[in-house]
């Protein structure tokens, strides 16, 4: 069995055993470890027949955890180790009949989709018809349908305010989007929580079965609970169980957009008697990077850190080029010549350009591919295909996985400038998609039909092969252009199929498959080349150089940010990007900046930039 090595405050975390424990974790303290450790502990060494139930954040915390307890093979079966949206999936595929759910729930995750339902449902309700005509022009319209969406989404994460919401139309938007959703045998993110909470607190038996079922409870990422989430843990653990450990730190709460707030992890250290112990090393970052993140934070105390100095530098460019010009010129220097205070030496992949947003990294990117260097952006669960044929093979699917959904059927017929065809009875996906694919003409739909056919003769087992093939060979007589485009999306949907068969349960089905997709389970852990990222997308992740760009007013801190509560959060995201450095931290800004529409500005070093001493 491995061993890991553990100071005396992390041996307090992972050796407690019954009762309620909150651990306040900084970054670089071990809280992946501790957490680790002692569901490792709990499973070879409290007798007994019982589960754990260990939620995380993300996929890739979640990986990293099985990954780490793959030694103990049968035993770490019996632990739960994924997301709470996974956990609510399954809980509400196995047992979701009371709150109308039957099997494997379809998520609908994208936003145009959701606003599609929304649309549909607005025309069949003339007191949401007459609110919507009543704005003055399309503009507006979609501003509103935006802002219900908003109200809907706010609502099912507050679960305390649904009843109590003097919103009436606002209530009679959410009715019927939801509506809407069902007639497609949809539900939509917030739903999983949501109706996981109704399952728990409204059908006893149910929540006591899984009480007895998980004897113990771990929850990873505290600070970034929501309402919606904080509710199904208290549903779960009913009035008497107790034995729940969460890990989070308040300083790293930047998830504000989502409704997520640190209060939940003071509520639940109330609420249930929690033994509170804090983490206060920093086993992660150099001297230099901690001596900015405590600038930054002045409440954050590290009482051990590692005895490397480090570095941080500030970079300051002309303009937004000069400034990559300078990120990739550092970067190429890095790789060739190494640093002392990296063993090893430094590779790509251990290099990381963060920006507060997507438009502070546009000229870093286009540097890169200038010069060739490898990068790769994080892949969000709803990335779009670079490919047609692609885009409506995953319409296909969701079709194919679940034939009650109208929405996406009928977005392939547009594609293909073709009608749903009637049939008598139920008729399979295959048949339909087959029938379209035929009146549509396109050779393209007929790629598409091709491979759902080929993927739907394998009756055995479930095989996405034979599908991804007859794409391919559709690619093969298209001219490079477009072939190279397909390829792309193919690797990239290969990678997919690849980590759900890894990670997936046994009894695979297209349903099982689309839905981890939804879920960004079938992402890849770790991707080749420098990691080209938003600070949120950097959560949890951590490399020996890191770029911050863009660090000017307006930028990062973000413009957007007026009230206290919103520049308290930017700040915690300067926190959270410094601390993902575990030697080198370089903050860059550039003198002027071309502004989204077409201005070019001056700009002014962030405030974030008086952090770092001036020699």
């Amino acid at each position: 069995m491995k061993r890991v090595r553990l100071s005396p405050t992390q041996t307090r975390v992972v050796e407690h055993e019954e009762g309620a424990l909150l651990v306040v974790a900084g970054p670089g303290s071990g809280k992946t470890r501790v957490l680790t450790e002692r569901v490792r502990r709990l499973l070879t060494e409290v007798p007994g027949h019982f589960r754990i139930l260990a939620l995380t954040f993300t996929n890739k915390a979640a990986n990293e955890m099985k990954e780490r307890l793959s030694d103990l093979s049968n035993e770490s079966q019996r632990a739960f180790i994924g997301t709470m949206h996974s956990f609510c999936l399954e809980m509400l595929s196995e047992r979701g009949k009371p709150v109308g759910v039957e099997g494997l729930p379809h998520v609908f995750e994208q936003h145009k989709d959701r606003k599609e339902i929304l649309i549909e449902a607005v025309k069949q309700d003339p007191l949401l018809s007459d609110e919507l005509a009543s704005e003055p022009d399309s503009k507006a319209i979609a501003r509103r349908l935006d802002q219900w969406l908003a109200s809907i989404s706010w609502l099912k994460a507050h679960p305390s305010a649904m009843e109590n919401s003097d919103d009436e139309i606002g209530k009679r938007a959410l009715e019927a989007y939801d509506a809407g959703l069902r007639a497609c045998g949809a539900y939509d993110f917030d739903d999983l929580l949501l109706l996981s909470y109704r399952l728990l607190s409204e059908y006893p038996k149910i929540a006591d079965f899984y009480r007895r079922l998980y004897r113990f409870v771990c929850i990873d990422e505290a600070q970034d609970l929501n309402e919606a989430q904080y509710s199904v843990l208290t549903a779960l653990c009913g009035d008497s169980f107790c034995n729940v450990m969460m890990v989070g730190d308040p300083k790293q709460s930047i998830y504000g957009f989502n409704t997520s707030s640190p209060e939940y992890m003071w509520s639940f250290r109330d609420e249930f008697g929690a033994e509170e112990i804090e983490l206060t090393e920093n086993f992660r970052s150099s001297k230099a990077v901690v001596e900015v993140a405590k600038a930054l934070d002045q409440n954050y105390d590290v009482e051990g850190q590692l005895p490397i100095p480090g570095l941080v530098v500030v970079l300051e460019g002309a303009d937004e080029a000069a400034e990559a010009k300078a990120i990739a010129d550092k970067i190429q220097t890095l790789i060739v010549e190494g640093h002392e205070d990296v063993e090893g030496g430094i590779t790509w992949e251990n290099c990381a350009v963060l920006g507060r947003t997507r438009f502070a990294l546009m000229a870093v990117e286009a540097e890169f591919r200038e010069r060739l260097i490898p990068f790769y952006k994080r892949l969000t669960a709803n990335h779009e295909n670079e490919s047609d044929v692609m885009e409506e093979f995953m319409l296909a699917l969701r079709v194919m996985a679940n034939p009650k959904d109208r929405l996406h059927l009928s977005a392939l017929a547009k594609r293909w400038e073709t009608d749903v065809p009637l049939f008598s009875g139920e008729p399979e996906a295959v048949d339909v998609i087959g029938s379209m694919a035929s009146s549509g003409g396109a050779p393209r739909a007929r790629a598409v039909a091709d491979a759902l056919a080929a993927i739907a003769a394998r009756t055995q087992r479930l095989d996405m092969v034979p599908g991804v093939e007859a794409i391919r060979e559709y690619a093969n007589t298209l001219d490079e252009e477009g072939k190279r485009a397909i390829y792309e999306d193919v690797a990239v949907f290969e990678q997919e199929w690849d980590q759900y068969l890894r990670t997936g349960p046994s009894n695979r089905s297209v349903g099982g498959f689309m839905s981890s997709k939804a879920l960004g389970a079938t992402q890849q852990a770790s991707r080749e080349g420098v990691a080209l990222l938003t600070v949120h997308s950097s959560k949890g992740l951590e490399f020996d150089v890191v770029f911050i760009a863009g660090m000017a007013e307006g930028v990062f801190p973000d413009y957007r940010a007026k009230t206290r509560k919103e520049q308290d959060e930017e700040s915690r995201n300067a926190f959270v990007a410094v601390t993902r450095s575990k030697r080198l931290l370089y903050l860059t800004w550039p003198r002027s900046r071309m502004m989204p529409w077409g201005d070019r500005r001056l700009q002014k070093p962030s405030r974030f930039l008086s952090a770092v001493r001036k020699e």
